[in-house]
C-alpha cells in the first residue's frame, strides 16, 4: 500500500540500498533519524502532525535489512500504510519513558551491542527529542557508540530521483499559475496583507496542498527586506511588490518569487529587474555537473556587485522536501554539482539604502545543463494596475 503522497516501494528500497552502501564505507551499524524530512525520506510517512512538538518520532536504518519505526501509537496506522513493516509504538506522551526503552532495544537489536550508530549532526540538522531523553538513551544503550552520520543523509537527499524532480516541477507549475493570477488580487489601493492572504488562496485553488511559506515586501522603488510579515499599508503607484512562496504538493516544495511594478516602472526599477534576470541567466549558463556552488555564486555576484559580495550572504540553495536544504550558493561552498540536484538561483540587488530587489528561480542540474522547474521569468517587470 502506498500512503498519501508516497512513492512506490521501489523508490524507498533504492534509497535504502544507497544508504547501506554508504554506511558500509563509513563503518556504521545503523542510522538513528529523528526529523520529519529524514524519516519521510526512507518511509514516505507524510503528515502535518509534526507541527506538534510534544511527541518524538524515531527511525532506525540498519546496515542490512529493513528500517524499524519507533513511533507514538497515534501514528501507527499511517506508518502501516508505508512499506515499513517493523513498527514499534507506545502510548505517547509518556513522562516516564517516552519511547526511550523501545528505541534502545531496537538500536541494540539492529546495530549489535557494541555497534556504531550514525546521527545527522552537520549543518541544518537537529536532534528532535528532549536532551534528557537523549542522555537516557545513551545510558540505556551503553554499549553503542553514537557519532556523526558522515554526511550520509545530506549526500543522499542532495541528488533527487526523477520521481522527486517530477513532484518539484509540479508544485513549481502550481505556484507559477498562482503568480500569473496576481493581477486579479493586487494593484494600487490593495493592502499588502490582503494580497498575502489572497495569494495563498490562489495557491490552494491551483492545487497546492498547503502554503507554509510566503514572504515578500512592497515599497517605492524596492522593498526593505524579504522576510517581514505583511502589514496593512495599501499598494501605491511606483511600488515594487515582491511575493516569495514555498508551496507544497505531495511533500515537496517550490521556492521562487516574482516582482511586480504597481503602475509603469521607472527606469531604475526596470533596469534592476532586468539585471536580476541576467544574473540568473549567467548562473544557469554554467550550472552543470562539475561546476561548484561557489562558481554559481560568483557568476551572479559579478553582474550584481562587481564581485564585492551580497549583504544577503547567499544567492541560492538546495531545495526538495524542505524549503531550503543542502548546499548554499556562497563563496565558501565548493560542493560539486551533480545531475539530479535541485537548486534555487536567488540574486539580489541594493537599489538604494533600505531598498532592495530579489529574484528567484528553481532549476535541476542535468548532464546538459540547467533545466528550469519554475516557469522561467524574462526581462521586463510585470506591471499591475496603478
Amino acid at each position: 500500500m502506498t500512503p498519501p503522497g508516497g512513492f512506490p516501494d521501489t523508490e524507498y528500497r533504492a534509497r535504502l540500498d544507497r544508504a547501506q552502501a554508504m554506511m558500509a564505507q563509513a563503518g556504521l551499524a545503523a542510522l538513528l533519524l529523528t526529523t520529519e524530512a529524514d524519516i519521510r525520506y526512507f518511509t514516505g510517512f507524510l503528515t502535518r502532525f509534526w507541527e506538534s512538538p510534544t511527541r518524538p518520532w524515531f527511525l532506525v536504518v540498519p546496515a542490512s535489512g529493513s528500517p524499524v519505526a519507533v513511533i507514538p501509537a497515534i501514528g501507527a496506522a499511517l506508518m502501516a500504510q508505508t512499506w515499513v513493516k517493523d513498527i514499534r509504538s507506545w502510548r505517547a506522551p509518556d513522562y516516564d519513558d517516552d519511547g526511550v526503552s523501545l528505541l534502545a532495544e531496537a538500536l541494540t537489536e539492529r546495530a549489535g551491542a557494541h555497534g556504531v550508530v550514525g546521527v545527522p549532526m552537520g549543518l541544518e540538522s537537529h536532534l528532535r527529542m528532549p536532551l534528557s531523553d537523549w542522555h537516557r538513551l545513551q545510558a540505556r544503550a551503553g554499549g553503542l557508540a553514537f557519532r556523526d552520520d558522515a554526511g550520509i543523509l545530506r549526500r543522499l537527499r542532495a541528488v533527487k530521483s526523477e520521481a522527486e524532480i517530477a513532484r518539484i516541477r509540479a508544485i513549481c507549475g502550481i505556484a507559477g499559475r498562482a503568480f500569473a493570477r496576481v493581477p486579479e488580487i493586487a494593484g494600487a489601493g490593495v493592502p499588502l496583507d490582503r494580497v498575502f492572504r489572497r495569494f495563498q488562496m490562489l495557491g490552494l485553488e491551483e492545487g497546492a496542498d498547503w502554503v507554509p511559506y510566503l514572504a515578500g515586501g512592497a515599497g517605492t522603488g524596492g522593498y526593505a527586506d524579504v522576510i517581514s510579515p505583511a502589514g496593512p499599508r495599501p499598494l501605491a503607484p511606483g511600488d515594487v511588490l515582491m511575493l516569495d512562496t514555498g508551496m507544497v504538493r505531495d511533500g515537496y516544495f517550490c521556492d521562487f518569487d516574482r516582482n511586480f511594478s504597481v503602475g509603469p516602472p521607472d527606469a531604475a526599477t526596470a533596469a534592476a529587474h532586468d539585471r536580476l534576470i541576467d544574473a540568473v541567466d549567467a548562473a544557469a549558463e554554467i550550472a552543470r555537473p562539475g561546476a561548484s556552488a561557489a562558481d554559481l555564486f560568483h557568476a551572479m555576484d559579478q553582474l550584481l556587485t562587481g564581485g564585492q559580495g551580497s549583504a544577503a550572504g547567499r544567492l541560492g540553495h538546495g531545495l526538495g522536501m524542505q524549503l531550503t536544504e543542502g548546499l548554499s550558493l556562497i563563496p565558501a561552498d565548493h560542493t560539486r554539482l551533480e545531475a539530479g540536484m535541485v537548486l534555487t538561483l536567488e540574486p539580489g540587488l541594493e537599489l538604494a539604502p533600505g531598498r532592495i530587489m530579489v529574484h528567484e528561480e528553481n532549476i535541476v542540474i542535468r548532464d546538459t545543463g540547467a533545466d528550469f522547474l519554475s516557469p522561467r521569468a524574462g526581462r521586463g517587470i510585470p506591471v499591475l494596475e496603478g
